[in-house]
């Protein structure tokens, strides 16, 4: 899509800290040296492309419900009907097809753990055939909002969380949230009406999940592949497990890799222990970085690369259904 100088910097500048006080976007729009309305109506335009999924909060998995990765083998002639039978349940957020024998992969969110397996034995059931579960045990780095246009490295600094305790008011507000804020003038103050909060209160509760890390970040969600990012690949490892920290907190220090996380074998289906992502806009450049890493990780003893062919739905977790 066509994007004016401008739309890069709101882009690459409020993916992270948006500013949670009763005027955001006048706020950014003084930051960018134009009106309010201006930068309500560029949001405006990318949402309506599809470019913007929403201004909102990533949750941290499994602080607010449960969650997890699942994938399913489909025949070549039942992809897409495997896949609507997939996304037919409201839980799951994201869906894709990847290029392995486990083609169709998606993330299922639940109250606890209990409805996230009866939320898996529907979708089988649909799809006749048995789902590989992969429940996140480790994370070492998880953050798609990195920067699309300005090819400086971003500092990464882990940040070790705590167990926090989400009471009612917390998954309120977040339910309230999950599609995203309006694209208003005083966004929080529609919030607080909708769930009979003061504005002031709403800013406060959402700044104390942010601090906590219960919100990894707040800001910007945009769908990558609109801005050129379409060699997308989900690498897998196999790592000695006496190994494997060492090796993800390497992985995830490097600037192409925006998620990293520790995942369960499964005996006899899956040996792949380590998971990380790669975003990038040309397959032969994504290579060459995973290439890189492997060259750099002697313990890894295999590795498989499972790029993106198709998105089904890409979506913030249904935390009103948590």
């Amino acid at each position: 899509m066509l994007l004016e100088e401008t739309d890069r910097r709101l882009i690459d500048g409020w993916q992270r800290d948006f500013p949670i006080t009763p005027a955001p976007f006048a706020e950014i729009a003084a930051a960018l040296g134009i009106a309010e309305s201006d930068v309500l109506a560029r949001l405006a335009r990318l949402s309506r492309s599809g470019a913007l999924s929403r201004i909102g909060a990533v949750v941290r998995p499994n602080t607010v419900g449960a969650s997890t990765l699942a994938a399913i083998s489909a025949p070549g002639d039942r992809i897409e009907s495997a896949a609507a039978a997939i996304v037919e349940e409201p839980g799951v957020n994201h869906a894709y097809e990847r290029e392995h024998a486990y083609n169709l992969w998606f993330v299922v969110t639940a109250p606890d753990a209990a409805g996230v397996a009866a939320a898996i034995a529907r979708i089988e059931h649909r799809v006749g055939a048995r789902a590989l579960v992969l429940p996140m045990l480790r994370d070492f780095h998880i953050d798609l909002g990195f920067r699309l246009f300005d090819a400086a490295p971003e500092p990464r600094h882990r940040r070790r969380h705590e167990a926090v305790v989400v009471d009612d008011d917390d998954r309120r507000l977040l339910c309230a949230i999950e599609n995203g804020i309006d694209l208003v003038a005083r966004p929080f103050q529609s919030v607080a009406v909708r769930i009979g909060w003061r504005e002031a209160d709403v800013c406060a509760r959402l700044t104390a999940l942010i601090s906590s890390g219960v919100v990894t970040r707040f800001g910007l969600v945009v769908r990558h592949r609109h801005f050129g990012y379409s060699a997308n690949a989900m690498v897998v490892w196999d790592i000695p497990d006496n190994r494997l920290e060492e090796t993800a907190l390497d992985f995830a220090q490097r600037d192409c890799v925006t998620l990293c996380y520790e995942r369960p074998r499964v005996e006899g289906v899956w040996r792949y222990n380590l998971f990380t992502m790669i975003h990038g806009r040309e397959r032969a450049a994504a290579l060459a970085q995973i290439e890189d890493m492997s060259l750099t990780a002697p313990a890894a003893r295999d590795l498989a690369v499972l790029f993106s062919r198709r998105c089904f739905r890409q979506c913030g977790a249904r935390l009103s259904a948590a």
